[in-house]
């Protein structure tokens, strides 16, 4: 498959300014995109697109896209504000893609990695049929090509539209991950803002090194939801990552311009070069 168009939607490219979305300053959009979408006034790291964390992630040109064709159907025929069917296809128009996740293979510091990466403009980056057999062919890829995986988490959980059929998918995946890991290859998870629900409940949390980006919100159920259960106040930074590392369920917090560079160490210290190899990616046979 073609290497996707990584240029930005024409909404973005007649913008000159962007809004921050924690400090609410404006600022200007070259600016913000040189320092990787991080606020220049109180740091926070603002969301990306699928395409602006592959320029800022893989070498140059290296990435591959499997099986960007899936799509999601509609086997509940799910009605609630709007029928499911016309959300997909609206999602569909407005982020070029059929689902929630892209995933392929691309090159970090030289090295073939297998990616998944959630785009939560498409329904809040929910994990559906499709998103979970996108995530375990990448993962059945790369132990058949003996490579490591890295996955990208911004999600608000399982896709709500398709029932039980999307809750199968957090086993569904965290199988092909005990696959992988029972091969000796490993398997790394970047938890951005937001993940939370069956996303953070699944392949989130079980990296061999689960690492997070600065003040990402992660959690099963948000904070607002938890509050009006229990009737108490929850304590400053809960669920963020800060938060968890405090707590010892994230590994280590990691900064958006140190992300490629601690990836590509990781990978060397945890990658057998008996078995792993550094190489070019192959493309998908399907």
């Amino acid at each position: 498959m073609s290497a996707p168009d990584l240029r930005p939607a024409p909404d973005e490219a007649e913008s000159i300014w962007i809004k921050c979305t924690a400090c609410q300053e404006i600022l200007f959009r070259k600016e913000v995109e040189r320092r990787l979408f991080v606020c220049s006034k109180c740091g926070a790291h603002l969301r990306l697109t699928v395409e602006q964390r592959l320029l800022t992630l893989v070498d140059r040109g290296s990435f591959t896209e499997h099986d960007a064709d899936l799509r999601s159907t509609d086997p509940l025929h799910f009605v609630d504000r709007r029928p499911y069917d016309k959300r997909l296809t609206d999602a569909w128009k407005k982020t070029g893609r059929y689902d929630a996740v892209l995933c392929g293979v691309g090159l970090i510091a030289g090295r073939a990695v297998a990616l998944g990466i959630f785009d939560f403009s498409f329904l809040g980056g929910s994990m559906g049929t499709v998103v979970g057999e996108k995530l375990t062919r990448i993962v059945e890829h790369a132990i058949r090509e003996r490579m490591p995986v890295v996955f990208f988490a911004a999600s608000g959980g399982a896709r709500m539209q398709e029932g039980v059929l999307s809750l199968m998918q957090m086993a569904k995946v965290n199988m092909a991950l005990g696959c992988l890991r029972e091969e000796g290859l490993p398997y790394l998870s970047v938890m951005t803002d937001p993940t939370t629900g069956g996303v953070a409940a699944s392949l989130g949390l079980i990296g061999d090194l689960n690492i997070a980006e600065p003040q990402a919100l992660i959690g099963f159920a948000g904070p607002r939801v938890i509050e009006q259960t229990i009737r108490e106040k929850l304590p400053p930074g809960f669920q963020r990552s800060e938060f968890l590392l405090e707590h010892g369920m994230v590994d280590i917090v990691v900064e958006r311009k140190d992300l490629r560079r601690v990836i590509g160490q990781v990978l060397d210290l945890l990658c057998d070069e008996r078995t792993v190899e550094r190489r070019k990616p192959v493309a998908s046979g399907q």
